[in-house]
């Protein structure tokens, strides 16, 4: 009988592994890393539950570490299935898996020099080499056409509006002609009516759903996002400090960019040396610009007309360490952008390090802040953070910007679901810290009356 086990992402937000057996045959749906408390970060070398050569295929939601960043690990543990994702998503992993496999490296140097590891020399949980490697295995596939892995198997991904190339996956299963099942993975939900990226596709007909629930307990401030920009951008150009944007440099970069770039022409905030200070986000901004498929309406026709709103002159790019120390000189208003999003790493501890205590400074939390990161601590008011061992004082204000999240809402995670065709058998909730998921699945009882469970980690149930 068909199986689902819940290897990641339960009772937390990062680590998204979902297991599926079918005749004797196993997916493994998203691959994702543990990241923030070092508690999650430690499962990432623990062996998984069953034997990584004995899964067939892995399906990639979408491009974050958390979804993806598992991958080479896992070929390096003895994988050798296909791996599927959307085209950009393909194209993204290219980017994102070295460069994982980088700062692998580097946290191994780390702790080889402090002598903090158990192994001597202390050994990274991939190279950037196997990142390279895994990413050029990684198979494009299009959106809305269904691939057939194997007879009585096959999956297709749909638009989840999340970032470029984030897709849901449904999962068709026949088995052995006695049965027809479809399980619907939401992967990371997007916002509706977000800029750039198309609302996430109707999930239709389906058996079963697991749906993330990131902010499974609270609503994005019904506060236009061009509303609170421009009057945050203005209070700081007041005071005549900079600017810093710990931004994803996937997602929120460019969407800022996007914000930004509408406030500045319609003359509703100044116009600032502005400088992108992550080659990642740079070269992620240049494959959206290489990818129209992904957009709908006047975006993609910028875009196809090589228009592109995210590709602006008067944006300085910082790529190298020279132009990045450069940056340091830069007196008066200034907005810095700069990965990475939850100021767990990245060229922004440098700026911050700096600039923090600096009151006339504006830090700027533009998305969700794990706990246990920097960014948590920002958010929680603290005056004292600790960057490159040092103990930096808090002097600068920190505003956090509601709704630039990449992730739905509970009120638009309840809308998708309704776009469900029937009511599922079962909806099982992940992704989510154990309050926000209780929350979801509270409310998906109480509105729907749908069964649902929250997900325990390696829970395995059966698809009937």
């Amino acid at each position: 009988m068909p199986a689902l086990q819940f290897l990641g992402a339960s009772g937390t937000v990062t680590g998204s592994k979902y297991l599926m057996e079918a005749d004797g045959r196993r997916i493994l749906v998203d691959c994702g890393l543990y990241q923030g408390l070092k508690a999650l970060r430690l499962r990432n070398w623990e062996r998984l539950p069953v034997d990584p050569a004995s899964i067939d295929w892995v399906l990639l939601t979408h491009g974050h570490i958390d979804h993806s960043g598992y991958l080479p690990r896992l070929r390096k543990d003895g994988f050798k299935g296909r791996v599927l994702a959307t085209r950009a998503t393909a194209d993204l992993l290219r980017l994102l898996l070295p460069d994982s496999g980088h700062l692998q490296e580097e946290e191994a140097a780390y702790h080889d020099k402090r002598g903090t590891s158990k192994h001597r020399p202390a050994l990274p949980l991939y190279t950037e080499e196997e990142g390279r490697a895994a990413a050029e295995v990684v198979e494009g596939v299009a959106y809305d056409e269904p691939c057939g892995l194997a007879p009585g198997i096959s999956v297709t991904f749909r638009r989840a509006g999340h970032i470029l190339g984030s897709a849901t996956i449904a999962v068709d299963l026949d088995h052995r002609g006695r049965m027809s099942r479809r399980v619907v993975f939401s992967g990371d939900l997007g916002r509706y009516g977000a800029p750039i990226l198309p609302d996430p596709t109707p999930i239709g007909e389906t058996d079963y759903v697991v749906v993330e629930s990131t902010y499974g307990d609270r609503e994005h401030s019904a506060e236009p996002i061009p509303v609170q920009l421009e009057r945050v951008m203005t209070e700081a150009v007041a005071r005549g400090g900079a600017v810093i944007v710990p931004a994803f440099a996937i997602g929120r970069t460019q969407e800022l960019m996007y914000h930004l770039a509408d406030l500045e022409k319609a003359g509703r905030i100044p116009r600032l040396p502005t400088y992108v200070d992550s080659p990642m986000a740079i070269h992620a901004t240049e494959i959206y610009c290489a990818h129209p498929e992904e957009f709908e309406g006047d975006m993609r026709d910028m875009i196809m007309t090589r228009n592109c709103p995210l590709e602006c002159a008067d944006v300085r790019l910082a790529r190298t360490p020279d132009e990045s120390r450069a940056i340091n000189s830069v007196t008066g208003p200034v907005l810095i952008i700069s990965a990475s999003g939850m100021v767990s790493g990245g060229r922004v501890l440098h700026h911050l390090k700096l600039r923090l205590p600096d009151p006339r400074t504006t830090v700027l939390l533009v998305g969700y802040q794990a706990v246990g990161t920097r960014g948590r601590q920002l958010q929680e008011g603290a005056k004292i953070i600790r960057i490159y061992g040092e103990n930096v004082a808090v002097r600068a204000r920190v505003e956090t910007v509601h709704g630039l999240s990449a992730h739905a809402d509970a009120t638009a995670l309840m809308r998708w679901l309704r776009t469900a065709g029937h009511p599922p058998r079962r909806i099982f909730v992940v992704h989510g810290d154990p309050g926000p998921a209780q929350a979801l699945a509270t409310r998906i009882d109480k509105e729907l009356g749908w069964p649902v469970t929250v997900a325990a980690c390696s829970n395995r149930v059966a698809i009937t």
